[in-house]
């Protein structure tokens, strides 16, 4: 079968792009298309705050009848790419058919273009964006996925493997069970900790978003600190999430701790969407809208998902984790429907947050493979760098010296 690669560039391709996915997955009961208008967002300049420092570029795959047979999108994010041993760039939006000339075609693609711009390896499939939403290729529980995370069919990962990818980072989703009691010990903690003076806990309020965008900043960029090729976090990238999230988030869902004043850590939570947009195929009908209009809203949301949490190193080790669960836990006792907390995801790199999901009684659900390729056949492959467990040392350590 001959195939060709189509420049993404104008309302056709676009569209086709698009297309792609409702053709592949049709009929299989696990998928759920994600909005265009949300992938759409991805490569629009005046919607994603990373083309100010990096460049992406999209294709589609046509078989010589001109039927669909793929998509696959590249993109260099500059503040990241050259912290790397070798200058990394990333592909996503990753879809072809079951065929293995046509993966590696758009593989050939992402690869070619990248390296014409000075990338020496590619990550994937990721985002043109922070790595919450579209981030890895699923390897373990093909199942219906929560808002933001990736879905594809099992033989993806043989093609990846086989085109000369090699893990980069391993992340797993662990689900967490409302009905069923937290564990006595971490719940001893929790109520230890939520009960001393000099911690207040709060949850995120529209009416002071600049302050609670502050506060994120302010523990995100410090907790940050000791993960791989970490890049602070800039404001303008985060209002435009708080933008994106503030028609379907829940205010009560998301909470801050403080030390008296100093915002310590976060959790941010958020209702699964997907189980709305299982209705839209990638386009919000009247017909979808009518189906959750007579099934009710709260009778399909029963699941929310922690996309971030996050404690300053200084203050980790002291069980504030434990206490942010139990406000998740009182708030959430306000809204019966939600019989489900996915906890996703955290990567084989950061031990500790692997142990509090496991902590909380949280049950394995699904594991993502993020992927690198190296251009070189004499660079030798490397895996992230594991988290230290010792952070909360470390940053005394850095104060002292």
């Amino acid at each position: 079968m001959k195939y060709r690669l189509v420049d993404v560039n104008n309302e056709k391709t676009i569209h086709q792009f698009h297309e792609v996915v409702r053709q592949l997955y049709k009929g299989d009961p696990n998928f759920i298309c994600p909005l265009d208008s949300i992938v759409e967002g991805v490569f629009t300049p005046e919607k994603n705050t990373f083309f100010s420092h990096g460049e992406a570029c999209r294709w589609i795959l046509v078989d010589e009848n001109g039927k669909l047979s793929g998509r696959v999108a590249a993109f260099i994010n500059s503040r990241k790419a050259f912290t790397f041993q070798q200058p990394t760039g990333g592909m996503g939006f990753f879809e072809s058919v079951r065929d293995k000339d046509a993966a590696f075609l758009l593989f050939d693609i992402c690869r070619q273009w990248l390296e014409e711009r000075g990338m020496q390896a590619m990550d994937g499939p990721i985002n043109f964006g922070e790595n919450d939403n579209f981030w890895g290729l699923l390897v373990e529980g093909f199942m219906p996925q929560s808002f933001g995370m990736n879905y594809n069919p099992p033989y993806y990962r043989e093609y990846f493997e086989s085109y000369g990818f090699a893990p980069y980072f391993e992340q797993v989703t662990n689900h967490l069970d409302m009905n069923k009691p937290f564990p006595e010990r971490f719940w001893k903690i929790a109520d230890w900790v939520r009960q001393k003076p000099e911690y207040n806990f709060r949850h995120f309020d529209l009416k002071q978003t600049d302050a609670f965008l502050g506060y994120f900043l302010e523990v995100y960029n410090d907790a940050w600190q000791f993960h791989e090729n970490f890049t602070p976090m800039q404001k303008d990238a985060l209002v435009k999430t708080i933008e994106d999230l503030k028609a379907i988030m829940i205010p009560d869902f998301i909470w801050f701790a403080f030390h008296g004043e100093e915002p310590i850590a976060f959790e941010v939570m958020i209702p699964d969407i997907n189980q709305l947009f299982r209705y839209f195929n990638g386009k919000p009908t009247f017909w979808g809208k009518l189906r959750i209009a007579l099934k009710g809203k709260n009778k399909i949301l029963t699941r929310s998902r922690i996309t971030i949490m996050g404690v300053k190193p200084k203050y980790q080790k002291s069980g504030i984790e434990s206490a942010l669960f139990w406000h998740m836990d009182k708030m959430m006792k306000r809204f019966p429907n939600y019989q489900e907390v996915e906890l996703s995801w955290v990567g084989d790199f950061n031990p500790k947050m692997r142990m509090l999901h496991e902590s909380v009684g949280a049950s394995f659900a699904k594991k993502h493979i993020t992927y690198r390729k190296l251009f070189s056949e004499q660079a030798g492959v490397v895996r992230s760098r594991i988290i230290p467990t010792d952070t909360r040392e470390m940053h005394v350590s850095n104060l002292k010296s």
